[in-house]
């Protein structure tokens, strides 16, 4: 189990859950790892990164973590515990990056769900390099799903459920890092290649 990629849904969930309590028992977690623009503008850089973890309420926390273990399901044969791991940070991080630099007037976001679409996508084109053609349908659906998001916003049970505007930039965000992680990798992997047949 420790060297298994479930690993690392376990431990996101035990500490998203483990934050998520916190900030019930006092806000100050909240106010000092929630993504806040202006905040991150003062030099609070890891709230780029620690916003991913924090939720508005429970259903949004129970709904990002059986996402994760979702895809995690969908795709754990192309993971190992260091390399999900490295994969869940630079999603995290490149999430508020791109919401940093992307959407300026998006002042406060939670949650895993951006990072999320990455790993989904990443994962589908990782199917897609090993000749399985769910990813196809898989990348084509998720492309799908944000670009009607980004066209007419998310559904309004969503939203009341979670009791907060849904962060579609957030999908998109994370769909495109999840592509350019795969690029990456795939290049990384061909430039290896090149340099072992030489």
């Amino acid at each position: 189990m420790i060297r298994s990629p479930y690993w690392v849904a376990l431990m996101v969930s035990l500490l998203c859950a483990g934050l998520y309590v916190a900030g019930l028992a006092s806000p100050a977690v909240d106010n000092l790892l929630a993504y806040r623009r202006s905040a991150i503008s003062e030099g609070e850089w890891w709230r780029l990164i620690s916003g991913n973890l924090l939720h508005t309420n429970q259903w949004h926390l129970l709904m990002n973590l059986a996402g994760l273990w979702v895809v995690l399901f969908l795709h754990h044969f192309h993971y190992h515990l260091k390399g999900l791991s490295a994969l869940f940070f630079v999603l995290c991080l490149l999430e508020g990056i791109g919401l940093y630099l992307g959407y300026p007037q998006l002042l406060g976001y939670v949650g895993l769900s951006g990072m999320l679409h990455g790993l989904f996508a990443y994962g589908a084109v990782q199917d897609i390099v090993r000749k399985l053609r769910s990813g196809y349908l898989l990348l084509v659906g998720v492309i799908i799903k944000v670009g009607y998001e980004q066209l007419y916003g998310a559904s309004n049970d969503v939203t009341a459920m979670i009791g907060a505007r849904v962060a579609t930039e957030a999908h998109l965000v994370g769909l495109i890092c999840g592509l350019i992680c795969a690029l990456a990798v795939f290049i990384k992997l061909k430039l290896e290649h090149s340099k072992g047949t030489i």
